[in-house]
């Protein structure tokens, strides 16, 4: 019941997906939702590139397996949506600003990263930490606010053999767990990181030490790097 009640069509896409795929794509709208009617109807790319020209405004079968691969994307990210907006309302976590924020991701990475917190997952050492009682000190670490008191003697503070947290140590280890995890799961900064690595990254290829390249698959780069 839940999740029904949050449910959309997939088959007819949002009126903000179909303009955002005439955008990318570069396309009139009208030829866009013709070309969606058509192949919704069952129409395959082949067929409407030869024998209706006159509703998509002359496409040929490339700009037309374009939309139909748009169409798969995103059909299959309102689907994950579905999915990722009942579960969280079913975990009673769903506020109106996530719930927007999800309805408004155009991403499939970035929306797997907006669930990343709220998906099922196993105990980790972060978890542990939590139910230790150290979530406390882990908020502490990251406002990065000086206190009235050194943040060894605040960790002291929550030593406690009972709950397995024997030592200093221990108190420190565990408020870094959580926030590691809390860091690994912020959608903002997952974001920020993969465009960074987008647009300064390298891949770097090289041949494996005594390793036998019976293709010379990598003769050229040796030889580049000879000179």
């Amino acid at each position: 019941m839940i999740r029904t009640a949050i449910m959309t069509d997939v088959k007819n896409l949002s009126p903000e997906i179909t303009l955002h795929i005439a955008q990318s794509l570069n396309l009139p709208l009208h030829s866009l939702t013709a070309v969606i009617g058509l192949l919704n109807e069952g129409g395959t790319v082949p067929f409407i590139a030869r024998y209706r020209k006159e509703a998509t405004g002359n496409l040929d079968e490339v700009r037309i397996r374009d939309i139909e691969d748009k169409l798969g994307y995103f059909r299959e990210l309102v689907s994950r949506r579905e999915t990722i907006l009942g579960s969280i309302l079913e975990q009673g976590k769903l506020s109106d600003e996530l719930k927007a924020r999800i309805e408004a991701t155009l991403d499939k990475a970035e929306l797997e990263d907006l669930y990343l917190p709220y998906r099922p997952k196993r105990r980790t050492k972060a978890t542990i930490a939590r139910d230790r009682g150290l979530q406390p000190l882990a908020d502490y670490l990251w406002a990065q606010q000086p206190g009235e008191q050194p943040v060894t003697g605040y960790a002291a503070t929550f030593i406690n053999p009972e709950k397995e947290v024997a030592s200093l140590e221990d108190a420190l280890e565990g408020a870094r767990h959580i926030v590691a995890e809390n860091i690994s799961e912020n959608a903002d900064l997952r974001k920020a990181l993969r465009q960074v690595m987008f647009d300064e990254g390298m891949i770097v290829s090289k041949k494996t030490l005594d390793a036998v390249d019976e293709q010379e698959s990598f003769a050229c780069i040796t030889t580049t790097a000879s000179r």
